[in-house]
């Protein structure tokens, strides 16, 4: 039991969103990095790096699952991992169990996994690679198939189409631009795993809409403390504004318990603060995008790590609230260029914000810089970077930064009503 509680303190969780055919979050692949797994190699320690009862300790001390709503949890299980009866205590309607066999399994696996399906666990076979006897035991049990983009190269197509006329979900993995997915998308795949959707296209010359350009205007009004009727009469001349900051307010993480439905309501109940950050996240939200704000990935993704940084930032420093109120807006605006299109610099010649988060965003430098970093390592699974990122802020340890994810997906997950 000490093992298990030393392991539960010292695991990180990493995430790889999941996309639908509509650019909807529909659910995450979690990766767990045991403090075993730290001390092997990576190749060595493979992507089912944790055991069953790792991971229901997991979801059931550390709240991954509750924090993680109604998306669904993707999680990487060998042989093993399948067999053990601990993995049953995963809530079947909200895991997918990704089965990553080495070989063709046996009678007995084959078995299991007839039974864990019987039972509403849905099965997905991972790093499909071509009707082998692996494959053809597994695809009868399965209800998703992941492909690797970037492995299969130019025989996506041909590894795909066979799979066509099976009543199953392809998923691609290791999707790295918008390209790719919608080459995906075109050859018939449903959903999408990776952070395309967060990688900034820059275009030259392009200018902002009318609406963001009012956004930005109420971001600095709010930021220099105007007064509301002023905020009112600028959320007047942007048709729409104001329903899409109500829509925002009511949508993602507030919980209030009510619904807000003036902006003089929603300002007296979360105050200018929450303000500036909602007005922050609505900059994020594509004006064409008629994704709900709870299912914009990159919207989810901006408020993730923002509320992140801001626990991290109290954490380190919990009588700077100012400190932060910055880390919150310092992870938002990271995510500004590929929302926007265009650089960070020229945003930030649009945006007051204080020369302590020019320099976070710009140069990464700092105690905010820092924080983005770490985060930034955490997204991209650079496991060995966040243990030398967290090797240098005393305050922080891997079950800080464990519990401010789980404590963040709960946050941007809450349930809405």
């Amino acid at each position: 039991m000490n093992d298990l509680k030393r392991t539960l303190r010292e695991i990180l969780i990493g995430r790889q969103p999941i996309l639908d055919l509509h650019h909807e979050l529909i659910g995450y692949e979690l990766l767990f990095r045991t403090p075993e797994c730290a001390e092997s190699s990576r190749a060595s320690c493979g992507r089912t790096a944790a055991t069953a009862g790792v991971v229901c300790s997991a979801f059931a001390e550390l709240g991954i699952g509750s924090a993680l709503g109604a998306h669904q949890a993707f999680i990487n299980t060998d042989e093993v991992f399948i067999l053990d009866d601990a993995l049953e205590l995963l809530p079947p309607q909200t895991v997918v169990l990704e089965l990553d066999f080495t070989a063709q399994p046996s009678e007995a696996l084959l078995a299991r996994c007839r039974t864990l399906r019987d039972r509403g666990y849905t099965l997905a076979l991972s790093r499909y690679t071509g009707l082998d006897n692996r494959a053809s035991a597994l695809l009868p049990l399965v209800g998703i198939v992941k492909i690797d983009v970037l492995a299969a190269g130019d025989g996506l197509a041909a590894l795909a189409g066979p799979l066509m006329r099976l009543p199953l979900k392809l998923l691609a993995e290791k999707v790295e631009t918008r390209e790719q997915m919608e080459h995906c998308k075109a050859l018939g795949f449903h959903l999408f795993q990776g952070y395309y959707f967060a990688k900034p296209t820059i275009v030259s010359g392009r200018q902002l809409s009318a609406s963001q350009l009012g956004i930005i205007r109420l971001i600095n009004l709010v930021a220099r403390d105007a007064e509301l009727p002023e905020l009112e009469e600028s959320f007047k001349r942007e048709p729409g504004l104001t329903v899409n900051l109500l829509r925002l307010v009511n949508a993602v993480g507030v919980g209030f318990g009510r619904r807000i439905e003036s902006l003089r309501q929603a300002v007296t109940v979360i105050g200018r603060r929450q303000l500036l950050r909602w007005l922050q996240l609505l900059l994020m939200a594509s004006p064409e995008h008629a994704t709900a704000p709870e299912r914009n990935p990159l919207l989810q993704l901006a408020a993730l790590r923002g509320r992140l940084m801001e626990i991290l930032a109290t954490h380190q420093q919990p009588d700077q609230r100012r400190l932060g109120d910055q880390a919150f807006l310092c992870g938002i605006m990271s995510l500004m260029p590929a929302a926007l299109g265009l650089p960070i610099e020229e945003i930030l010649s649009q945006i007051a914000v204080t020369p302590d988060l020019q320099l976070a965003l710009t140069e990464q430098s700092g105690t905010l810089g820092a924080l983005l970093t770490l985060i930034e390592r955490l997204d991209a699974e650079d496991w060995d970077a966040c243990d030398r990122l967290l090797a240098d802020s005393p305050a922080l340890s891997r079950e800080t930064l464990t519990a401010a994810l789980t404590e963040g997906l709960a946050w941007i997950h809450a349930d809405r009503d």
